[in-house]
């Protein structure tokens, strides 16, 4: 920003999509600026296309031939007239090039300086300043000389455990744990290949990892007249795959002291650089060192995905404050003005299953709570493509304390429902009601030390699977005109790797009398609108069941149920098809594609020995690198796809024969 810069912001084109657009076009709406949206194709029928004033063809289905070309985005704010953009975050946001372009294009720049997103965009840089002003940081190697040989030796000083990041961009993107030297090459080149795909920035640095610590965030803003204040702190230490899904305020861990020391560490950093916007400050913070309990991890030049926390917990409007410092106008309250009221906690919904994997498909039903934000761009109807982030949404909660904040949120994610591919919905309520989170005590290896346990808690009972079956039999007909009868028909249903079997009586007015080996049930199926009433042995379950994909003979079903538990399932009516051989007999002769992708790596050839847990090939999904292990030692016998080609789910990449 500059101070040369028109003060008068009247219509904004944002650079973005999704539902941070559409979180940028209510404000700009509340201010009387108007909007101009730009979409790719993929996202010619997206939400914010049709809420913004006006919006604008990109061309091109990858981030590379759309959001991220800045002629293209340029042409179209000079063609609509528009006189500032914002970035939201992602894509270009903390791209100083893109900054400047904007404002040579005498355009307002909803965003810090150039000059100061290239002192603080790059984690290296940031470190280098933070030493200079007194930021604690951990020990490490920051230097531009970017050799695999460098880093190995600079390691063997440093000594392990060690972290190793990509200097530019975020959202856990670049970063791999090395507790083995043997580790380090073969993390240097996996963490380096997704920077560059992810950033265009290849570069890494490495410091000393901390195996337990917290990740606390804090939230600055600053105007054009020197004034820098903090908006208090965010703990975001739930994580998979170094990227948050769950973030609230206050920390459970930070006292009033604390959070003063993080804020002026914050705003020492940022003044330092010249800052000006809407920043976060990350930190770790170990509360088992007393001198130094927390380091330095980077800073976010741009809006944050979880910013809804902290306008919850101050009644602020972040993006308003973005507009109207771009505008030139002075922060409008002093440190000592900032209130932080109650207790509030945001999850990210994700397409993904409970493993972590991203999912791509078509919302086929769609249902928002009742009583929560939720940011998001979901409709029936949306298609989630691979091309993207897996975020679907933030559902965001607050209460005078922090166990009501949690009880909303779970309450909230119950009544929420997007079916048509798996996301992480179940898993986060779960996650939730952990006694480890309930007690404030998560930190960032939560996940890794409980997802199995949390995984294991979604597992559907035999009552569970037999609703569910009901669900989806009653989905196809309606319950009341089924006639009695005194013959039982077969149900045969996939469920997972296993087959639930199920024979079934109809008693006439949608009563149904259910036989599943020994046990026998009586059931009520009834309807209302989007959904099925089932009472089974007493208990009321509320279920959605909607059919996805799959053969005429075999249909997948996606099955929501909520009652005395709530559960998300996956079946296949099998009824009227051949029994299968199983997917454990597939995986024995082959390895196919999980999710739609970009094959970008093969580690094996055609005749070449693997053992169980080898790397075989790395798939490129929603900005992310996956590992796909030999799941048996084998030989491979073919190779089904060659590197670059995109895949979908199921398809045979390699095949197996047997190692002699």
């Amino acid at each position: 920003m500059s101070s040369t810069l028109p003060t008068r912001v009247t219509r904004l084109l944002i650079a973005n999509r999704g539902e941070i657009a559409r979180r940028v076009i209510r404000s700009a709406r509340q201010m009387g600026i108007q909007t101009v949206a730009v979409y790719s194709d993929a996202d010619r029928d997206a939400l914010h296309v049709h809420e913004a004033d006006t919006a604008v063809a990109l061309d091109g289905t990858l981030s590379a031939d759309s959001y991220l070309r800045i002629d293209k985005l340029l042409a179209a704010a000079q063609a609509t007239g528009a006189d500032a953009v914002h970035p939201g975050y992602g894509f270009l946001s903390e791209n100083a090039d893109f900054a400047q372009a904007v404002i040579d294009a005498g355009l307002t720049w909803v965003g810090p300086p150039p000059a100061a997103i290239r002192a603080l965009g790059s984690k290296s840089a940031a470190k280098a300043l933070a030493l200079q002003h007194g930021v604690p940081c951990l020990p490490g190697y920051f230097g531009a000389d970017q050799s695999d040989a460098t880093f190995s030796t600079q390691a063997q000083q440093l000594g392990l455990p060690l972290m190793v990041k990509a200097v530019a961009g975020g959202g856990g993107r670049g970063m791999r744990l090395v507790t083995d030297m043997v580790q380090l090459l073969p993390a240097l080149h996996s963490a380096r290949s997704e920077a560059l795909a992810g950033f265009g920035n290849g570069d890494l640095l490495m410091e000393r990892a901390l195996l337990r610590p917290r990740h606390i965030e804090v939230q600055i803003m600053a105007d054009m007249h020197g004034h820098c204040i903090h908006l208090g702190e965010r703990d975001c230490s739930v994580q998979r795959r170094h990227q948050k899904i769950i973030e609230e305020s206050p920390s459970p861990a930070v006292s009033t002291a604390l959070r003063a020391q993080l804020g002026q560490a914050a705003i020492a950093l940022a003044q330092s650089a010249g800052y000006v916007g809407a920043g976060t400050v990350e930190f770790l913070l170990d509360k088992a060192q007393d001198n130094k309990p927390f380091y330095l991890m980077e800073m976010n030049t741009r809006l944050q995905v979880e910013h809804p926390v902290t306008e919850m917990l101050t009644g602020l409007d972040l993006v308003e404050w973005q507009l109207r410092i771009a505008r030139g106008e002075p922060l409008p309250l002093a440190q000592a003005d900032v209130q932080l009221q109650g207790h509030a906690i945001e999850v990210r919904l994700c397409a993904e299953d409970e493993h972590f994997t991203p999912q791509t498909g078509t919302v086929q039903a769609f249902a928002a709570p009742a009583g929560l934000r939720f940011d998001h761009a979901l409709h029936a109807g949306a298609v989630v493509t691979p091309h993207y982030d897996a975020m679907l949404g933030k559902l965001i909660a607050h209460a005078p304390n922090r166990a009501e904040a949690i009880d909303r949120l779970r309450t909230g994610l119950d009544q929420t429902a997007v079916l048509g591919l798996p996301t992480n919905r179940a898993f986060l309520a779960a996650c939730l009601q952990h006694p480890v989170f309930c007690a404030g005590e998560a930190l960032i290896p939560f996940l890794a030390e409980q997802a199995d346990a949390l995984r294991q808690s979604l597992q559907a009972t035999s009552k569970t699977s037999t609703v569910a079956a009901l669900a989806v039999l009653y989905a196809q007909q309606a319950p009341a005109a089924a006639m009695p009868s005194p013959f039982t028909r077969p149900l045969r249903m996939g469920l997972g790797t296993g087959t639930l079997s199920l024979n079934l009586q109809e008693l006439g007015q949608g009563r149904v009398r259910i036989q599943t080996g020994d046990a026998t049930h009586e059931a009520r199926v009834t309807h209302s609108p989007e959904m099925l009433h089932i009472d089974l042995d007493g208990c009321r379950w509320q279920a959605r069941a909607v059919a996805c994909r799959g053969t005429t003979i075999a249909v997948q079903w996606h099955v929501q149920l909520q009652g005395p538990e709530t559960f998300e399932l996956w079946l296949t009516d099998q009824s009227h098809s051949a029994p299968s051989t199983g997917a454990s007999a597939q995986a024995a002769q082959s390895l196919r594609a999980p999710f739609n992708g970009k094959l970008i790596t093969l580690h094996v050839q055609e005749g070449q020995s693997v053992q169980q847990g080898d790397a075989v090939l790395v798939i490129e999904s929603m900005k992310l690198e996956h590992i796909l292990c030999a799941p048996r030692d084998a030989v491979v016998h073919s190779l089904s796809a060659s590197v670059g080609q995109q895949v979908g789910p199921g398809q045979v990449l390699v095949q197996w024969k047997d190692a002699t």
